[in-house]
């Protein structure tokens, strides 16, 4: 099997990911054919820029993905609004309805109070909670990047250590 059969099994594999293209990518300078008596090497450059092409392929989809990570804590966090204000509009509603009751106004305005504090402090927990979900989940979506974006930088860095030390002469080492 030649070094470009295993690039065409690499390119079918669609699920290829960010780290995944860069190991593919440094395995292909690696792998490359020393020129004698110099550090240069010889680069298949149609494999080199279709790795690259994947590699922009993927970073969107790695983008795609940190989008849907917002979408669904905005969305955890619209819920837990949305059901803090049912609760205490529930608890509205009911204090309303004790008060209205001529025989137990007092108890009624007593225990509304105690209903609508209690649905307040129930939406502010919820809404904390929310927000910690999504603050847990921002900081899962920036370490990954971070690694991501780590990499892309060790890649690049390789790959110029190499392009400076092909043009150089030797001696100049």
């Amino acid at each position: 099997m030649s070094p470009q059969d295993d690039h065409e099994t690499f390119v079918e594999g669609e699920s290829a990911g960010v780290p995944a293209i860069l190991d593919a990518l440094t395995d292909l300078v690696e792998r490359a054919r020393t020129m004698p008596m110099s550090s240069s090497v010889l680069v298949n450059r149609n494999e080199a820029l279709d790795l690259l092409d994947e590699l922009r392929e993927a970073l969107p989809t790695q983008l795609t993905r940190a989008d849907e990570v917002l979408s669904d804590a905005d969305q955890v966090l619209n819920d837990a609004h949305a059901q803090a204000e049912e609760l205490i509009e529930t608890a509205r509603r009911r204090a309303a309805e004790l008060v209205a009751s001529e025989q137990v106004v007092l108890q009624g305005q007593v225990q509304a109070r105690e209903l609508v504090a209690e649905a307040e402090a129930t939406a502010a927990k919820l809404r904390r909670e929310a927000d910690d979900y999504c603050d847990r989940r921002l900081a899962e979506f920036e370490i990954d990047l971070g690694k991501v974006l780590a990499q892309v930088h060790a890649g690049r860095d390789r790959l110029a250590e190499r392009l400076d030390e092909a043009g150089q002469p030797q001696d100049q080492r």
